[in-house]
């Protein structure tokens, strides 16, 4: 990720509207901003799973992602399954490995991509 010149800029996470998206079972809410020029946005997010939530695609976009509340249960294309617990962190650049994402208790997190 390269970030192009942007303004200094506080975001108030309250005061941004979600956005509903449906996983195989459970929703996802966002709440996105996005930084830099049209051809390098970044897009950064504070999302929420629901219980039960799990994603309804693997995944091949890099991010960097930080649990803030909940437990997040990540696996690998490979099988390989990693668990997030809050203060906790993954990062994967893009097309590097494709990861889905599911929660049984809920979770929040804080996602840079």
């Amino acid at each position: 990720m390269k970030m192009p010149p942007f303004s200094f800029g506080t975001t108030d996470w309250s005061k941004i509207e979600a956005t509903e998206h449906p996983g195989e079972t459970g929703k996802a809410y966002w709440r996105t901003q996005y930084f830099g020029d049209e051809g390098n946005k970044i897009r950064v997010r504070m999302v929420e799973y629901t219980p039960g939530y799990l994603a309804d695609h693997w995944c091949s976009k890099g991010h960097v992602l930080f649990c803030l509340e909940g437990q997040l249960e990540t696996t690998l294309k490979d099988g390989r399954t990693f668990t997030l617990m809050p203060g906790m962190s993954y990062q994967v650049g893009d097309d590097a490995q494709a990861h889905q994402s599911h929660t049984q208790a809920g979770a929040k997190l804080f996602i840079v991509d």
